[in-house]
């Protein structure tokens, strides 16, 4: 990919697509990507106070997480991040029994917003149990899938450069930490909802996201109950400053493509493992057939 970036508008469509915003207004391996998230519960540490130990909080709920892949964490209670592009995905969690633990099944991810099409699973499957597109009577599913459909969430994968504000490790004690290439999976309902809205405003704009810088912090929220708290990002769009894409911002985003389809590659092989295992051999060679042509038909596109 030579060109990924352009600024001319009469190919904007096309940019849209491949940043994963078209429909929000109608060399890293999987190791290796650092992780973005919220933490909903403070980090308690101990301090010394007239000669005594005493537990005192170090990181404040609602701080933003930052997994790296040596092993270090980072926290900061707002950033300053740069979005590159976004992908969609289905995750769902099947709880474990007496004899088997708990596990996710995570989908393939697609630049679909509106998450219409079916998409492989790592459990042999599609969308992890999910039917595909909008469901316009949840009522009037069976029992079973209504079920299923509470424990599947909507994934938006944000990649993108994060600078962490005033950051902390997990004791409190300040460090500094370089501008870091991410992935944010953002799952709650009303996390995906607040950050879809940073795209949406982009597009009704025609501008793309890696052109701007957005500031990130959080807001408490109570569960129906009242009896947990929980956080979700509250993003403010900075349209004062139209940062250039440049060839450092190419090559980033064509390492974050490049990542994105090697994640898709093998939850495609662990589907085919998934199907193949309960299939007869003639019914593999049927499959086998389907899934070339649906590789060919991908190329000659």
């Amino acid at each position: 990919m030579t060109q990924l970036i352009t600024t001319d508008k009469n190919s904007y469509a096309a940019m849209a697509k491949m940043v994963g915003i078209a429909n929000e207004g109608a060399a890293y391996s999987d190791s290796q990507l650092p992780r973005l998230k919220i933490i909903h519960k403070s980090i308690m540490g101990t301090k010394e106070f007239d000669g005594k130990q005493a537990k005192v909080e170090v990181v404040e709920a609602g701080s933003f997480k930052l997994e790296m892949p040596n092993g270090s964490v980072h926290y900061a209670p707002s950033i300053k991040m740069r979005m590159i592009l976004q992908r969609f995905s289905h995750k769902r969690w099947i709880p474990g029994d007496a004899n088997t633990q708990g596990r996710y099944v995570k989908s393939m991810m697609t630049d679909d917003a509106k998450l219409e099409s079916d998409l492989k699973d790592d459990d042999g499957g599609f969308n992890c149990g999910k039917p595909a597109g909008y469901i316009k009577d949840f009522k009037a599913l069976p029992p079973k899938m209504q079920d299923t459909i509470k424990q599947i969430k909507r994934v938006r994968g944000i990649f993108g450069t994060v600078d962490l504000v005033n950051p902390t490790d997990d004791s409190g004690n300040k460090v500094t930490v370089d501008t870091t290439p991410f992935i944010w999976e953002v799952e709650n309902r009303e996390a995906f909802k607040e950050m879809g809205s940073v795209f949406a405003s982009l597009f009704k704009m025609q501008r793309l996201p890696m052109q701007h810088y957005i500031t990130v912090n959080s807001d408490e929220r109570q569960t129906a109950s009242g009896s947990n708290k929980y956080y979700v990002p509250v993003p403010s769009l900075d349209l004062s400053v139209e940062i250039p894409t440049d060839d450092a911002t190419q090559e980033l985003g064509a390492n974050f493509m490049a990542w994105i389809d090697r994640q898709n590659n093998s939850i495609m092989e662990k589907w085919k493992e998934k199907v193949d295992a309960k299939m007869s051999d003639d019914d593999v060679d049927v499959v086998n057939d389907m899934v070339q042509i649906e590789v060919d038909d991908e190329e000659a596109a």
